[in-house]
């Protein structure tokens, strides 16, 4: 085991750890940060999108060794108030139906509206691409990136 400080939704927290495990179980097991989801385990699906240093990453994939210094961001600290762009947009354009992967699709939409606050059709489909929907809400999912880009 080793301890780790990570930067995580604006805070230092501290954990003692092995070093190879993936930043999802960090955040969910040993943290409370249940708001990630693990869908497929292989980077696949998009359910526990996070941002590194604002990017939107795969939490499955990346140990805990390989954040350092980076700044973590989980759903649960995208707004206090649930009120960001996108998280209200999910919300104008009724996106969620399970939600499972909503939290993943979220994370992956605010962080192409930080790199590109007004993005094409085409850029949004090819940036939510690897975020799976199992109930099919593409529509309103596009819709929702739309809207929060408008706002």
């Amino acid at each position: 085991m080793t301890n780790f400080n990570l930067t995580i939704n604006g805070k230092t927290r501290q954990v003692d750890v092995d070093p190879s495990t993936p930043m999802l179980w960090v955040l969910r097991d040993h943290l409370g940060l249940v708001g990630t989801k693990f869908g497929c385990g292989i980077a696949q699906c998009g359910a526990c999108t996070i941002h590194l240093d604002e990017m939107a990453v795969r939490s499955c994939q990346i140990p805990v060794s390989a954040v350092g210094e980076k700044k973590i961001t989980t759903i649960e600290g995208l707004s206090e108030e649930g009120d960001h762009p996108v998280q209200k947009a999910w919300l104008e354009q009724d996106v969620p139906q399970c939600g499972y992967c909503q939290a993943g699709q979220i994370m992956t939409a605010a962080a192409l509206l930080k790199e590109n606050p007004h993005p094409t059709d085409e850029e949004i489909e090819t940036a939510m691409n690897g975020n799976i929907c199992r109930c099919g809400t593409y529509t309103r999912i596009k819709a929702a990136v739309k809207a929060a880009s408008d706002s």
